[in-house]
This record gives C-alpha cells, sequence and structure tokens, in this order.
C-alpha cells in the first residue's frame, strides 16, 4: 500500500468513526504536543518559538506510530508571534519560565483585568472595535493606549506580529500536505472555536472578575455573550474544513459546573453556545467538544443538539458514564487518563484501553485517544501501548460502515435534521457584520468621486479589511 492509499485508507476510518459508524478497527487521533518534542529530542523552548521544529516533530510522530490523524501541530501557540506582539499573558519557554517548560497562560489579577468592570456597553456595541482600541493595548507591551501618540514600537509590533500570523497561518498548507505525502496521515480538525462566556473569563474579565459579574450585572454577561456570537460563529466557519470531513475544535474551558452554576449555565452558556453549534451543523460542520474538565452534569442539554453533529471527547469524565449517556447520538474520542499515560506502567495503560475497546467502541463511533493534550511528561512506552493494544485489540470483525469518505453531515437523516435547524438565524444582525473592522459603508463617505468599477473598489477594500478582523479575532482566540 502506498502512501497515499494508507491516507485514503486512515481518513475513510477516522471519518466512519466520527459518523458514528463501525469501521474496519479503532482510529487513533491523539492530541499531542509537547510530546512530539520529547520524541523528537527537541526542546519545549524549540517546538513553541520556531513552528518549523514542531511540524518536524510532528511528521516523525506520525510517521513513527501507526496513527489515523493527527494535529498538524498541537503547539499551536508560536511564541515568536505572541513576543511580537508583545502578549502579556504568555509565559514563553526560555524567557521568564525554564525552556523545558511548555508555554502556559497567566491570568492577569482581578484589579489588572484585560477588561474593566464598566466597559460591557463598549463591548456590546462593537466587539471588533473594542478588541483594537481597549484591549489590544491592554494585552501588548509594544502597543500604545488609544490617543497616545504612536511609537516606533507600536508600529513595528503590528507590522511584525501580522505579517508573522500570516507566515504561521500559510505555512499549515504545506503542512497537512507533508503529513499526508510522507507520513498517509489525515489532519485531524479544522478551525477554531471558544464559546463567548469562556472567551470572557479567558482573555476579557479573567475568571474571578466574570464571576463577580454574573451577580452583580448578569444582563450585561449576557448581552455581552449575545454580541460575540456573530463574530465567534464567523471565525469557526471561516476556519473550518472546506471539505466537511474534519471538526471544528471547539476547546471547552470553564463554563462548566462547578465554574459557574447549572442556573448560570442554563441562563448565559447554553443558550449563547447552541445557536452557534447548531449553525455549523447547517453548514455541514461537525464540531469536535474538547470537553476539558468534567462536564457530566450537562449531557443532557448536548443531548438536545442534532446527531452526528458533534464529537465529544472525554477529559476528566468517565468515559463509561460518557458512553451510557451520549453515545447513541454522538461518536465519542479520549478517555485515557493523562495521569496514567506520564506516570503509570504500560500494562495499567494496555489494561485500561482494553476495557475502553471492549466496554465502549464495540458498535463503533469511538475514536482512541488521551483525555487531554499531551505535553513532554507523556511517556513514550506508555503511548506506544495505547497505539498497540488498540491495533491488536480495536479490530472490528463485522464493520458496519461505507467506505466512501461521506462527510457526516451529508447522510440523508443528517441532511433532513439539518434543513430544520434555526442556527443563528433567530439573532439580531450586529451593527457591524462578522469578518469586518471598518465597515465600506463608512469609508466610501470618506473618499473622492470613485469613477470605473464601483464594486471592484469596494471588492478590494473589503477583502483587506477582513485581514484587520482576522488578525485581531486569531490573536484572541488562537493566541
Amino acid at each position: 500500500m502506498n502512501t497515499e492509499q494508507l491516507y485514503q485508507q486512515r481518513l475513510s476510518r477516522y471519518v466512519a468513526a466520527m459518523r458514528n459508524e463501525r469501521p474496519d478497527r479503532v482510529p487513533i487521533r491523539p492530541f499531542v504536543a509537547e510530546f512530539t518534542a520529547r520524541y523528537a529530542g527537541y526542546s519545549c523552548q524549540d517546538v513553541a518559538h520556531d513552528y518549523q521544529k514542531a511540524f518536524d516533530a510532528a511528521v516523525k510522530c506520525a510517521k513513527d506510530f501507526d496513527w489515523d490523524a493527527i494535529v498538524p501541530n498541537m503547539v499551536y501557540v508560536w511564541t515568536g508571534l505572541a513576543q511580537a506582539a508583545g502578549l502579556r499573558y504568555y509565559g514563553i519557554p526560555g524567557i521568564g519560565i525554564p525552556h523545558t517548560t511548555g508555554f502556559n497562560y497567566i491570568e492577569p489579577p482581578e484589579d489588572q483585568a484585560f477588561m474593566r468592570e464598566d466597559e460591557y456597553d463598549a463591548l456590546i456595541a462593537d466587539p471588533t472595535a473594542f478588541l483594537y482600541e481597549t484591549w489590544l493595548p491592554r494585552v501588548s507591551t509594544e502597543v500604545c493606549q488609544t490617543g497616545a501618540p504612536a511609537t516606533r514600537r507600536n508600529n513595528l509590533a503590528l507590522v511584525k506580529s501580522a505579517m508573522a500570523m500570516l507566515s504561521y497561518f500559510y505555512a499549515f498548507g504545506p503542512q497537512i500536505q507533508r503529513l499526508r505525502t510522507e507520513c498517509g496521515v489525515p489532519s485531524a480538525i479544522a478551525g477554531i472555536f471558544k464559546a463567548p462566556l469562556d472567551i470572557l473569563a479567558d482573555k476579557l474579565r479573567g475568571y474571578i472578575g466574570l464571576t463577580m459579574d454574573m451577580h452583580t450585572q448578569p444582563d450585561k454577561v449576557l448581552k455581552a455573550c449575545e454580541a460575540l456570537m456573530p463574530h465567534l460563529c464567523n471565525v469557526g466557519l471561516s476556519t473550518a474544513d472546506p471539505a466537511r470531513l474534519v471538526p471544528i475544535g471547539f476547546w471547552m474551558h470553564r463554563a462548566c459546573v462547578p465554574f459557574i452554576t447549572p442556573k448560570q449555565f442554563d441562563s448565559h452558556h447554553w443558550p449563547t453556545l447552541k445557536p452557534i453549534i447548531e449553525e455549523f451543523w447547517k453548514h455541514g460542520h461537525q464540531t469536535l467538544f474538547y470537553a476539558e474538565g468534567k462536564w457530566k452534569h450537562h449531557f443532557g442539554a448536548f443531548r438536545e443538539l442534532p446527531d452526528r453533529s458533534i464529537v465529544y471527547h472525554c477529559d476528566q469524565d468517565d468515559i463509561f458514564e460518557v458512553h451510557r449517556a451520549l453515545h447513541d447520538k454522538f461518536a465519542l474520542s479520549g478517555g485515557v487518563p493523562n495521569v496514567l499515560l506520564s506516570f503509570g506502567k504500560p500494562d495499567a495503560v494496555r489494561a485500561h484501553c482494553k476495557r475502553i475497546l471492549s466496554e465502549v467502541a464495540p458498535q463503533g463511533g469511538y475514536i482512541m485517544d488521551a483525555g487531554a493534550i499531551m505535553q513532554n511528561d507523556t511517556d513514550i512506552a506508555n503511548l506506544r501501548a495505547l497505539t498497540d493494544t488498540t491495533r491488536e485489540f480495536g479490530v472490528y470483525a463485522t464493520p458496519a460502515y461505507d467506505p466512501a469518505v461521506v462527510p457526516p453531515a451529508e447522510l440523508p437523516a443528517s441532511i433532513v435534521a439539518r434543513q430544520k435547524l434555526v442556527g443563528m438565524s433567530a439573532q439580531p444582525q450586529p451593527a457591524v457584520r462578522p469578518g469586518v473592522c471598518y465597515p465600506w459603508e463608512s469609508k466610501v463617505k470618506e473618499l473622492p468621486e470613485i469613477t470605473g468599477d464601483r464594486d471592484l473598489v469596494r471588492r478590494v477594500w473589503e477583502d483587506i479589511d477582513a485581514f484587520g478582523n482576522v488578525y485581531i479575532w486569531q490573536l484572541l482566540l488562537s493566541f
């Protein structure tokens, strides 16, 4: 079998499992981050600060392990870009923290939150403008406050970080192709999405600030979540897989019990999340619910989503309980504890994987993976044991799937369900459209008379303006 045939076989197996079907065997899709550095002989600093080394490490793992899908670079934050932008909230390996430690997020003290408690109205009025005018100067050591004289460092930070982002993102195409042609391994996900309430907690108000706001000004918090919805939805759709084969990555952080109450989940989180997930599905895109932490209190809400519209990834929940609660509707992945992979023994890893294969995977719709992203404490022998055990005991005697690579949303039942969804259509339209920084309708008033092809002038303006939108929203979500 040549590399392309291997790629097609693995892609078919992976997509079939995400359709909640039973392929020829259980696919393996490990989200390996700094583990790739450990395996390839690099430091955490190497793969965080030089994305080409991170790409090389991912390729080496894909070549040496028999995996069905992999993220092209799970060490997703390129700290070179973070440093160019002067981002305050990252600990960069080798700069203030040990070079042997993975990058980490530094949440500011409550009184130094990047958004103040009295700034909700500005965020609600125009989230993109707020990010540029208020948020970016606060999160950056280089960008000047609005109204202050621009400096050389300010200008350089904007130009360098924007060009760096373009360079980094454009490098993913060749990396995905390299995984295909050299390793026969598909990319596991495409796109980026986070929930409105999580964004408020992660990058704007901070967790403590948001917790207080939920008690003192819950209506403002809800309106802010609603204002963020169309923009976050746009980021997810615009970065999703055009072929609609692999899911949009949804990183679920602190919008679950006990970080918020069940009442707050029902009043703020779910009403501003569910329509976006439905909108993704309307467009034919699955969402990978990467459920970091424990989400068992919310399984009932998740069951409101259409069949196959999500793949539920199990981190600290009990994978066997997840199987009983959700597996009839959605494919599952994960469930192997990271502490076991880091500090356990291969025999214990094999035993746990065999139990998952015998109790969770028999009818299909399961993808083998650790509970959370694997960093440089993951033991190589243990990950090898996970891989080998799945290959030995994860073979289906009677596969029940279409080997053709059919997107989950294109199954007949999925098509019917998608046509009935409301999604984002019931949400009010924002004053400034998603994907726009400075609307053409405002810009054209500043220009002299336009002659010739007016539509051409408008199209080029909007295409270039969209780059500015990509920059600020990707800083917020991906970096």
